[in-house]
């Protein structure tokens, strides 16, 4: 009887070990990288644009914007920050990119920068000037908020995330390629573009469950 229950229990712990090996396991590499892929090596995730890549991009993109001249050109001449919406963000990707994430990681880093002003989106403003009116015909005077003072964007933040994916034998090289332009709205002058890549290998397990 206590030879089947260990037996049961190492039966048991294989399946776990089997099961957490067959987990695909993704590197990321410099974009610059040359990859030499070894036969008798696999690296072992799904390698799939995730919050850790949203976060990635948008931080060192945004950083990467507000250290350029047209922000400091602008605060010289209009002596105050200038106020950035963020547009359309197309995924032109072959996968299933969140661009709402991406889109919320972008307005994080602008804010957090401290450099800039945010202006609420489209959608967002059609809210807030409904939420006016249901004011205006339900709230005590002295507390309605007026139309006309909202505040307008100088500069509109848009751009796309492209993937292309190259496979050699059991080994899939991912590179993502995500490009921003900042227009002043305007003149629609595009005052900076950016371009932003990442590269992954993603190799099946050496275990299957």
């Amino acid at each position: 009887m206590k030879k089947l229950f260990l037996m049961g229990c190492l039966l048991s712990f294989a399946v776990v070990l089997f099961s957490c090996s067959s987990a695909p396991k993704v590197t990321r590499v410099d974009e610059n990288e040359q990859i030499d892929l070894d036969e008798n090596e696999q690296i072992d995730l799904s390698g799939n644009w995730n919050d850790t890549d949203s976060k990635l991009v948008a931080g060192e993109m945004i950083e990467d914007s507000l250290s350029r001249p047209w922000l400091e050109n602008f605060m010289m001449k209009k002596q105050a920050k200038p106020r950035i919406i963020v547009g359309t963000i197309l995924n032109k990707s072959d996968e299933h990119i969140s661009t709402e994430t991406f889109t919320k990681d972008l307005e994080i880093a602008l804010l957090n920068s401290g450099k800039a002003s945010f202006v609420a989106s489209k959608d967002q403003r059609e809210e807030i000037r409904e939420e006016r009116m249901d004011q205006a015909d339900f709230s005590d005077p002295a507390t309605v908020k007026k139309f006309g003072k909202e505040l307008g964007a100088d500069y509109m933040l848009k751009g796309q995330i492209n993937t292309i994916t190259d496979a050699a034998g059991k080994t899939t090289l991912k590179y993502y390629q995500t490009e921003l332009e900042l227009i002043d709205i305007e003149t629609n002058e595009k005052v900076w573009i950016g371009q932003k890549k990442i590269k992954k290998v993603v190799g099946k397990s050496k275990y299957k469950a």
